[in-house]
């Protein structure tokens, strides 16, 4: 990864300001961020230093820089994994486990963060930070697709670029 992978800048900021819960710094700004509206989120020193670092446009876009770092203040732990791979073999078994997935995937904006913030409790809270933050800022037929098949455990067939 990148310095400027946004992947990478996301799992960094969510290490240094809301994931080392030990240090009361970082759980106040959790706990601020949780509860906070789209402008409260905004308001937050950390959040614009985030924004600078992702210099991806999210200033035409506060609401989604909003939504994503209140997914990330849900997050209590790192663990390598995506959330859709944790989601699917948590959920393995529960009668309701595939149709809720299907309305995650398929959920946008406001909806979007309520779902995931919904479905974290089911995995403890843990999952690859700057994954899940790098694919809500992206969320795209394609980020989608490779959660499909992240759900199921299973690789995404590579696109054939010569077709």
């Amino acid at each position: 990864m990148s310095e400027d992978d946004p992947r990478a800048i996301l799992g960094a900021w969510w290490a240094s300001e809301i994931g080392a819960r030990e240090r009361s710094e970082a759980r106040a700004l959790a706990a601020r961020l949780r509860r906070a509206s789209d402008i409260e989120a905004l308001t937050e020193p950390q959040v614009h230093a985030l924004a600078r670092r992702l210099n991806r446009g999210i200033e035409r876009n506060p609401a989604r820089l909003a939504h994503i770092v209140r997914v990330l203040a849900e997050v209590r732990k790192s663990d390598g994994r995506s959330l859709a791979r944790k989601l699917g073999t948590a959920e393995r078994g529960r009668g309701s486990a595939h149709l809720r997935f299907q309305r995650l995937v398929r959920s946008e904006g406001s909806d979007l963060e309520q779902a995931v913030r919904r479905v974290l409790p089911l995995v403890d809270r843990a999952c690859d930070p700057g994954r899940l933050g790098a694919d809500l800022l992206c969320w795209s037929d394609k980020v989608r697709t490779r959660w499909a098949f992240d759900y199921f455990g299973a690789e995404a067939p590579q696109q054939d670029e010569t077709a």
